[in-house]
Protein backbone atom coordinates (compact mmCIF):
# COMPACT_ATOMS: atom_id res chain seq x y z
CA UNK A 1 0.00 0.00 0.00
CA UNK A 2 1.53 3.05 -1.28
CA UNK A 3 -0.70 5.97 -0.71
CA UNK A 4 -1.96 5.83 2.68
CA UNK A 5 -2.13 9.13 4.03
CA UNK A 6 -2.17 9.96 8.22
CA UNK A 7 -4.94 11.64 9.71
CA UNK A 8 -4.87 13.43 12.82
CA UNK A 9 -7.73 15.51 14.18
CA UNK A 10 -6.86 18.06 17.21
CA UNK A 11 -9.34 19.86 19.04
CA UNK A 12 -8.67 23.61 20.02
CA UNK A 13 -6.25 23.74 23.15
CA UNK A 14 -8.20 25.91 24.79
CA UNK A 15 -10.07 23.54 27.51
CA UNK A 16 -7.71 20.39 26.17
CA UNK A 17 -7.78 16.99 28.73
CA UNK A 18 -10.46 17.88 30.70
CA UNK A 19 -10.18 14.61 32.44
CA UNK A 20 -6.47 15.51 33.47
CA UNK A 21 -7.59 18.86 35.90
CA UNK A 22 -7.20 17.38 38.95
CA UNK A 23 -3.07 16.54 38.06
CA UNK A 24 -2.36 20.07 35.89
CA UNK A 25 -3.53 23.48 35.72
CA UNK A 26 -5.43 24.61 31.92
CA UNK A 27 -2.04 26.20 30.77
CA UNK A 28 -0.50 23.65 31.56
CA UNK A 29 -2.91 20.76 29.89
CA UNK A 30 -2.75 23.63 27.01
CA UNK A 31 0.88 23.26 26.92
CA UNK A 32 0.85 19.22 27.07
CA UNK A 33 -1.81 18.70 24.01
CA UNK A 34 -0.05 21.31 22.32
CA UNK A 35 3.74 18.90 22.96
CA UNK A 36 1.79 15.71 22.64
CA UNK A 37 1.04 16.47 19.50
CA UNK A 38 4.44 17.48 18.22
CA UNK A 39 5.40 14.65 19.19
CA UNK A 40 2.83 12.63 16.79
CA UNK A 41 3.75 14.57 13.65
CA UNK A 42 7.67 14.49 14.28
CA UNK A 43 6.82 10.82 14.32
CA UNK A 44 4.49 10.66 11.32
CA UNK A 45 6.73 13.17 9.26
CA UNK A 46 9.59 11.06 9.60
CA UNK A 47 7.65 7.60 8.71
CA UNK A 48 8.79 6.46 5.24
CA UNK A 49 5.68 4.91 4.00
CA UNK A 50 2.78 7.46 3.83
CA UNK A 51 2.14 9.51 1.02
CA UNK A 52 1.36 12.37 3.43
CA UNK A 53 -0.33 14.03 6.79
CA UNK A 54 -3.35 15.48 7.43
CA UNK A 55 -4.08 17.88 10.01
CA UNK A 56 -8.01 18.78 10.55
CA UNK A 57 -8.27 21.69 13.28
CA UNK A 58 -9.39 25.33 13.65
CA UNK A 59 -6.58 26.21 16.76
CA UNK A 60 -4.09 28.11 14.78
CA UNK A 61 -1.21 26.97 17.00
CA UNK A 62 -2.21 23.27 16.22
CA UNK A 63 -2.05 24.39 12.46
CA UNK A 64 1.35 26.02 12.75
CA UNK A 65 3.14 23.03 14.29
CA UNK A 66 1.33 20.92 11.53
CA UNK A 67 3.00 23.50 8.12
CA UNK A 68 5.96 23.34 10.63
CA UNK A 69 6.00 18.76 9.71
CA UNK A 70 4.72 19.26 6.62
CA UNK A 71 1.31 18.39 7.05
CA UNK A 72 -1.79 19.43 5.00
CA UNK A 73 -4.50 21.49 6.90
CA UNK A 74 -7.92 21.04 6.17
CA UNK A 75 -11.14 22.13 8.67
CA UNK A 76 -13.62 19.60 7.43
CA UNK A 77 -16.11 18.88 10.31
CA UNK A 78 -12.91 20.18 12.76
CA UNK A 79 -15.27 20.94 15.31
CA UNK A 80 -17.64 17.51 15.27
CA UNK A 81 -15.24 15.87 17.89
CA UNK A 82 -13.33 12.85 17.18
CA UNK A 83 -15.36 10.99 14.80
CA UNK A 84 -16.95 13.61 12.88
CA UNK A 85 -13.26 15.30 12.44
CA UNK A 86 -12.25 12.05 10.80
CA UNK A 87 -15.19 11.57 9.20
CA UNK A 88 -14.27 14.81 7.26
CA UNK A 89 -10.75 13.93 6.16
CA UNK A 90 -12.14 10.36 5.15
CA UNK A 91 -14.18 12.75 3.14
CA UNK A 92 -11.62 14.66 1.31
CA UNK A 93 -9.41 11.92 0.66
CA UNK A 94 -12.25 10.02 -1.25
CA UNK A 95 -13.18 12.87 -3.48
CA UNK A 96 -9.35 13.04 -4.45
CA UNK A 97 -9.54 9.36 -5.27
CA UNK A 98 -6.88 8.37 -2.11
CA UNK A 99 -6.32 4.94 -1.44
CA UNK A 100 -6.53 5.17 2.40
CA UNK A 101 -6.77 6.63 5.93
CA UNK A 102 -4.45 5.73 8.69
CA UNK A 103 -6.02 7.83 11.77
CA UNK A 104 -4.15 8.34 14.87
CA UNK A 105 -4.88 10.87 17.84
CA UNK A 106 -3.22 13.68 18.62
CA UNK A 107 -2.10 12.47 22.48
CA UNK A 108 0.18 9.10 21.80
CA UNK A 109 3.52 10.94 22.12
CA UNK A 110 5.33 7.73 22.68
CA UNK A 111 4.72 7.19 18.74
CA UNK A 112 7.60 6.43 16.63
CA UNK A 113 8.11 6.26 13.11
CA UNK A 114 8.92 2.74 12.96
CA UNK A 115 5.57 1.96 14.54
CA UNK A 116 3.48 4.27 11.61
CA UNK A 117 5.67 1.72 9.39
CA UNK A 118 4.74 -0.96 10.72
CA UNK A 119 0.74 0.11 10.91
CA UNK A 120 0.99 0.58 7.28
CA UNK A 121 2.82 -2.23 6.31
CA UNK A 122 -0.24 -4.56 7.71
CA UNK A 123 -2.25 -2.49 5.34
CA UNK A 124 -3.90 -5.47 3.05
CA UNK A 125 -5.68 -5.14 -0.22
CA UNK A 126 -9.07 -3.37 -0.57
CA UNK A 127 -10.77 -3.76 1.48
CA UNK A 128 -9.26 -4.01 4.72
CA UNK A 129 -9.11 -2.75 7.92
CA UNK A 130 -6.56 -2.44 10.36
CA UNK A 131 -6.64 -1.13 14.32
CA UNK A 132 -4.60 -0.78 17.00
CA UNK A 133 -6.19 -0.77 20.23
CA UNK A 134 -5.28 1.51 23.58
CA UNK A 135 -3.26 -0.06 26.11
CA UNK A 136 -6.23 -1.04 27.83
CA UNK A 137 -7.83 -2.86 24.78
CA UNK A 138 -10.54 -0.22 24.93
CA UNK A 139 -9.92 2.74 22.63
CA UNK A 140 -8.58 2.89 19.37
CA UNK A 141 -5.97 4.42 18.85
CA UNK A 142 -4.80 3.97 15.16
CA UNK A 143 -6.89 2.61 12.33
CA UNK A 144 -6.33 2.12 8.58
CA UNK A 145 -9.36 2.11 6.51
CA UNK A 146 -8.52 1.19 2.69
CA UNK A 147 -10.38 2.63 0.91
CA UNK A 148 -10.59 5.77 3.49
CA UNK A 149 -14.22 5.22 4.28
CA UNK A 150 -14.72 1.04 3.93
CA UNK A 151 -15.98 0.83 7.55
CA UNK A 152 -17.84 3.84 9.51
CA UNK A 153 -15.76 4.59 12.61
CA UNK A 154 -17.54 5.71 15.88
CA UNK A 155 -14.57 6.86 18.70
CA UNK A 156 -15.13 6.93 22.12
CA UNK A 157 -13.49 5.03 25.27
CA UNK A 158 -15.05 1.88 24.39
CA UNK A 159 -14.82 2.15 20.22
CA UNK A 160 -12.10 -0.96 20.09
CA UNK A 161 -14.50 -3.62 19.69
CA UNK A 162 -17.18 -2.01 18.24
CA UNK A 163 -14.63 -1.24 15.44
CA UNK A 164 -14.03 -5.14 15.20
CA UNK A 165 -17.55 -5.97 15.18
CA UNK A 166 -18.25 -3.45 12.09
CA UNK A 167 -15.81 -4.54 10.81
CA UNK A 168 -16.95 -8.12 10.22
CA UNK A 169 -20.38 -7.00 9.42
CA UNK A 170 -19.14 -5.41 6.48
CA UNK A 171 -17.12 -8.89 5.32
CA UNK A 172 -13.98 -7.78 6.63
CA UNK A 173 -11.86 -9.64 8.96
CA UNK A 174 -10.03 -6.41 11.00
CA UNK A 175 -6.39 -6.87 11.12
CA UNK A 176 -5.40 -6.14 14.88
CA UNK A 177 -1.45 -4.65 15.77
CA UNK A 178 -0.40 -3.82 19.14
CA UNK A 179 2.18 -1.42 19.66
CA UNK A 180 3.07 0.46 22.82
CA UNK A 181 4.26 3.72 21.67
CA UNK A 182 0.57 4.13 20.16
CA UNK A 183 -1.03 2.40 22.32
CA UNK A 184 -0.31 4.78 25.11
CA UNK A 185 -2.44 7.31 24.85
CA UNK A 186 -2.87 10.30 27.73
CA UNK A 187 -6.07 11.07 29.13
CA UNK A 188 -5.99 10.34 33.12
CA UNK A 189 -3.87 10.59 35.53
CA UNK A 190 -3.41 7.09 35.84
CA UNK A 191 -2.17 7.26 32.27
CA UNK A 192 -0.01 10.03 33.12
CA UNK A 193 1.94 7.81 35.48
CA UNK A 194 2.48 5.11 33.70
CA UNK A 195 3.98 6.64 30.18
CA UNK A 196 6.33 8.33 32.92
CA UNK A 197 7.42 4.77 33.49
CA UNK A 198 7.75 3.64 30.74
CA UNK A 199 11.56 3.26 29.78
CA UNK A 200 10.83 4.42 25.51
CA UNK A 201 9.04 7.04 26.21
CA UNK A 202 12.41 8.84 27.86
CA UNK A 203 13.50 10.74 24.85
CA UNK A 204 9.99 12.09 23.79
CA UNK A 205 8.84 16.02 23.96
CA UNK A 206 6.05 15.31 26.34
CA UNK A 207 8.05 13.21 29.47
CA UNK A 208 10.51 16.35 29.09
CA UNK A 209 7.54 18.77 29.66
CA UNK A 210 6.31 16.37 32.37
CA UNK A 211 9.12 15.76 34.29
CA UNK A 212 9.92 19.26 34.35
CA UNK A 213 6.15 20.00 35.96
CA UNK A 214 7.59 17.77 38.64
CA UNK A 215 5.46 14.77 37.59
Amino acid sequence: MTDVWAAVPVKEFAGAKQRLSGALSPDQREILAATMLEDVLDALSRATRLAGILVNTVDPRAADLARRYGARLVAEDARGGHTGAVLGMAKVLLAEGKGALMTVPGDIPGVTAYEVDTVVSSCLEAPSFTIVPAHDELGSNAVLCAPPAVVPLRFGDDSFFPHLATARRHGIEPTVVRLRGIGMDIDHAADLRMFMRMEEMQRTRTRALLAGLGL
